[in-house]
């Protein structure tokens, strides 16, 4: 299955350029699903037909859902409360009524979170076009499943459950009770669920399309989005330039804006693949403006991101970790190596990712920034490398 994340600033149109991209693809025989992370029903006003919580035919070949995250979080606070029946009572709680129950914060991202792994685990469609949150909150939300599961790991290590026959014997010993099985299952099984939707966003099929109005706050946030989502290993495959206005514009105040439209548009074109999109001088409303809004079609084969290992042991001496960056700003990037795990700051972002198992047995010797790509070299231990190699 192909997925296309479409996110951009706020107010760019995203939503909109994700109904078009959709119903494009629906009409050229792809079964698709467009999935939003809208509170407000803004797809359904862009396809002209009301969306919700249940995925709902919309077009031939369209399907269109949006979760919510309410009653997904009722349904989980439902769940919980009947697996922990028994110790409830033991406490002498006072069980939570569905109709009392709001979501907490971050129930509203993993809500959206479960749906784009129940998307892509179906086996329904050839696409699935994520309509992600504004930029910010999109980086925030496609990082969760990583992060998420590292906490899990570092608090309940998996290999720690093969002692759970001793655990009793333990217990005495330390005079301290021991984490429960329960403890151990519920964080096995979030992991499996992290797990597949981790799968998802970082599945060679997966691409970003970025939009953006080709204006000064345009500029900034779309080098901002990059650099984000290029720290995730996601590619930036199409820039979607939303509401751009015809050239033949004859009005003073409208000709100021078609030249800085042109200027950001051809500032673009050297690091994106541009494509324009036309102001139709109206919101967009139903199947017909969408099809006039001519996004371009889903590229069936994305280029995926890699990360490679380059070999210079003969030469120089290392191995270079190549990790693309594009919009990176030299000052603003910090390496720290813990242990076999390095963290990466660009900018506003930063990841802890999982060095390759090459590199664990090496040093780190230096870094470079070069033609947008991060360059770290790695020195082998000679306690820990292998002899002769």
């Amino acid at each position: 299955m192909r997925t296309i994340l479409i996110t951009g600033p706020g107010g760019s149109g995203r939503t909109t350029v994700a109904a078009a991209t959709a119903l494009r693809a629906a009409g050229e025989g792809g079964d698709t699903l467009v999935l939003s992370a809208d509170r407000t029903d803004t797809l359904g006003a862009a396809l002209g037909a009301a969306t919700g919580p249940a995925p709902a035919r919309i077009a031939p070949n369209l399907t269109a859902w949006r979760p919510d995250a309410a009653e997904r979080f009722r349904e989980d606070l439902t769940a919980f409360q009947s697996r922990a029946a028994n110790v409830l009572d033991l406490l002498g709680a006072s069980r939570l009524d569905a109709e009392e129950v709001t979501p907490l914060p971050g129930a509203e991202e993993l809500s959206f979170l479960r749906a784009l792994r129940d998307a892509a685990l179906s086996g329904r469609y050839d696409l699935l076009v994520v309509d992600l949150p504004p930029t910010p909150q999109a980086l925030a939300l496609l990082a969760l499943p990583e992060e998420l599961r590292r906490y899990l790991r570092r608090l309940l290590p998996p290999e720690r459950q093969a002692a759970r026959a001793l655990r009793p014997v333990l217990g005495r010993l330390a005079g301290v009770p021991m984490p429960a099985e329960w403890l151990y299952e519920t964080a096995a099984r979030w992991d499996v669920e992290l797990a597949a939707v981790e799968a998802v966003v970082a599945d060679r099929a997966t691409s970003v399309r970025l939009v953006a109005e080709p204006g000064p706050s345009g500029v900034d946030a779309v080098r901002t989005a990059a650099l984000g989502l290029a720290l995730r290993g996601l590619r930036t495959e199409t820039l979607v330039a939303n509401r751009v206005l015809p050239e033949t514009a004859s009005d003073t105040w409208l000709a100021g804006l078609v030249a800085q439209q042109r200027k950001v548009l051809s500032d673009w074109a050297e690091p994106y693949d541009v494509h324009a999109v036309a102001h139709l001088g109206r919101d967009p409303h139903g199947a017909d403006d969408l099809a006039a809004l001519a996004v371009p079609r889903v590229n069936p084969t994305p280029t995926p991101v890699e990360w490679p290992v380059t070999d210079r042991i003969a030469e120089d001496g290392v191995l270079v970790w190549h990790i693309p960056l594009p919009g990176a700003i030299r000052d603003e990037l910090d390496l720290v190596r813990r242990g076999d795990e390095l963290v990466i700051t660009a900018g506003r972002f930063r990841r802890i990712v999982p060095l390759p198992s090459a590199l664990r047995r090496c040093t780190v010797a230096g870094a470079a920034l070069r033609d947008e790509e991060l360059r770290i070299r790695f020195a082998p231990d000679p306690d820990l490398w292998p002899r002769g190699k």
